[in-house]
């Protein structure tokens, strides 16, 4: 399978949709490379996509 590049967007709609209300718009539309595509993405992956992308995007000032 290809690389495929998805928004966040994408990921939350089909695993956590109850987390898009929490989601920043900023966050969502974080474009995400997965590697084998989202026909095989985990779910527990896509929990581990949706936390890092958080921290991304996190202020450092909220970090220390």
């Amino acid at each position: 399978m290809e690389m495929e590049a998805v928004k966040l967007e994408q990921i939350v709609m089909k695993w956590y949709p109850d987390m898009l209300a929490f989601l920043k718009q900023q966050e969502l539309d974080s474009v995400i490379v997965l590697r084998d595509g989202m026909g095989i993405l985990e779910a527990e992956d896509a929990l581990d996509i949706i936390h890092h992308s958080i921290l991304e995007h996190q202020s450092p000032e909220v970090l220390q």
